[in-house]
């Protein structure tokens, strides 16, 4: 079976988020970084680090609350190994009526879809957050 470590990075945070955790480590890679990256920027995650080891690195992502709840109420694994999704600029979602956000994988690198729709790029549809 094919593993699928963006769906494994999002389960990580989804499960993290449920017991209330802190921070949540995981096994690091440049489209995880990229995807940390984009979450901070939207304001779903307090902060994000890269912690070295001898191996691939580990991405500790700090989780943020607002009065106890998480601020992410949903992460959605859309385009997957076994089935890839791609979208133009105009077919790009709005997720919950723009309260959410799209990431995808363009050209241009890792963008949420405002980035998208500003630059006037599709590509892979990653994932929905909200």
């Amino acid at each position: 079976m094919q593993t699928d470590p963006i769906a494994d990075m999002l389960t990580r945070i989804r499960n993290a988020m449920m017991v209330r955790a802190e921070k949540v480590d995981i096994p690091a890679s440049k489209m995880k970084l990229e995807i940390a990256k984009i979450l901070k920027e939207e304001g779903f995650i307090r902060a994000y680090k890269i912690i070295k080891d001898r191996k691939q690195g580990i991405l500790r992502i700090s989780l943020k609350y607002v009065d106890g709840e998480p601020v992410i109420t949903e992460l959605k694994r859309v385009s997957k190994p076994s089935r890839r999704v791609y979208v133009g600029y105009r077919n790009i979602p709005k997720i919950k009526g723009g309260i959410g956000i799209a990431i995808l994988s363009t050209p241009k690198g890792v963008l949420s879809d405002k980035a998208c729709r500003r630059e006037r790029v599709g590509g892979e549809l990653l994932c929905y957050v909200w």
